[in-house]
């Protein structure tokens, strides 16, 4: 997967995350970063990996966003690892 195709799968699933107000405060909590500055950096790679990481942990959520978006639930590890920090050794 090209990182352009990474990018829009992680705004449809960052896009996702926010119609969940309990997800999207969980996500802004574990990050760090306020949910309103979330939604600002939505065009940098790194929040946007971020976000399939946060997706990528929890299993029920991913499960959710892929049924609900007809996605292949392989994709959104695929899209990870075309965005920053994705080539790094996974240990699972």
């Amino acid at each position: 997967m090209q990182q352009e195709e990474a990018e829009i799968l992680a705004l449809k699933a960052l896009s996702y995350l926010a119609g969940i107000d309990e997800m999207m405060d969980r996500f802004a909590a574990l990050s760090g970063i306020g949910t309103g500055d979330i939604l600002e950096r939505a065009q940098d790679p790194e929040m946007l990996a971020g976000v399939l990481d946060f997706f990528l942990f929890d299993e029920a959520l991913l499960t959710e966003f892929c049924d609900a978006h007809e996605i292949n639930p392989e994709h959104p590890a695929q899209a990870r690892m075309a965005l920053p920090g994705g080539d790094l050794p996974h240990w699972t």
